[in-house]
């Protein structure tokens, strides 16, 4: 178990956050082996589940537990490799790991179709499930989904996908990250800013949690640069016509039959508003809102209209 060490006077955030605290589920990940994943729980009613994105964690939910657990039995999770759950170092992943792993995240903690709220790289592999396991999924929530993505929004992203997977172990298990915590903070605050409208909202307490899987529990940056990796060939393989995740799922999209809600930042810099009009147009029942004054990261930039809109949807589908 992973263990918390707490400075500044701040409360552990699980604790703080859901009445259990961070709970342990062990499934088994898509190639056979037992895998550690840590969520939080809060409320009664519908499970409604969480899924963050790339490099982010349950904590990037912040604004959104409290207000949706009055109506839902919400559940954040910590995809495998990010925040606090495990990151097994020694096997490589393929492309597609995400969404067995979400399947069976949901087949264990939930005795009936959950309602799917996914943000960013979460949202696509929410798409992924609800065409692969339709009686898993009730309702879907997107927001700002890397669907129609023909390159890496940001130079860090470029950088660890091309850096060799073997030096950036070697960086990760030196620790780094740990004796250059002050200076990764700052960098990590300056970039989390970038992709929100108002970026005084981003707190000190915001940031320290944001960077601590990247600081305190090793293994997370060479597991975040392996999914980047995996994105990047994808993109590659997309671009040279080869056979690649994202098409499979672009030419599916009509599959979803649940009710679909797509939510698009309208200032979105790493995945334009067109793309969600686009991913609107493909899902025969679905909805569109583009959130005003919003750049990428809605679920903090834009988190009250974020709830109220899944709550206005959810009341009108379920």
């Amino acid at each position: 178990m992973v263990k918390l060490f707490i400075d500044n006077g701040m409360k552990d955030w699980w604790q703080a956050t859901f009445p259990k605290g961070r709970q342990s589920l062990i499934i088994t990940d898509s190639k056979g082996y037992p895998v550690q994943i840590s969520y939080g729980e809060k409320g009664r009613g519908k499970p409604l589940i969480l899924l963050h994105g790339m490099g982010s964690w349950s904590y990037n939910w912040r604004h959104s537990i409290a207000p949706l657990s009055k109506y839902f039995r919400v559940i954040c999770f910590d995809a495998k490799g990010f925040g606090f759950s495990e990151k097994p170092l020694s096997r490589r992943e393929h492309n597609g790991h995400q969404v067995i792993e979400f399947q069976r995240i949901i087949e264990a903690l939930c005795d009936e179709p959950a309602v799917i709220v996914a943000e960013s790289l979460g949202g696509l592999v929410a798409l992924a499930l609800a065409q692969e396991n339709p009686q898993l999924v009730a309702q879907l929530v997107v927001v700002n989904v890397p669907i129609f993505a023909e390159r890496l929004p940001h130079w860090a992203m470029w950088l660890l996908a091309q850096t060799p997977l073997e030096i950036i172990q070697t960086i990760d298990s030196l620790r780094l990250a740990y004796l250059f915590a002050p200076l990764l903070r700052e960098i990590m605050a300056i970039e989390r800013r970038r992709v929100l409208f108002d970026p005084s909202i981003l707190t000190q307490e915001d940031v320290y949690w944001i960077t601590y899987p990247f600081i305190e529990l090793p293994g997370t940056v060479a597991k975040v640069a392996e999914e980047l990796q995996i994105a990047a060939r994808e993109i590659e393989n997309w671009q040279e016509n080869k056979p690649n995740m994202l098409t499979k799922i672009q030419n599916n999209l009509s599959a979803i039959k649940c009710p679909t809600l797509v939510l698009w930042g309208d200032q979105d810099s790493w995945f334009p508003a067109s793309h969600g009009e686009k991913l609107h147009k493909n899902i025969p029942n679905s909805k569109l809102k583009i959130l005003s004054n919003c750049y990428h990261d809605a679920s903090t930039g834009a988190f009250e209209v974020v709830n109220a809109a899944i709550i206005e949807f959810l009341r009108d589908t379920l």
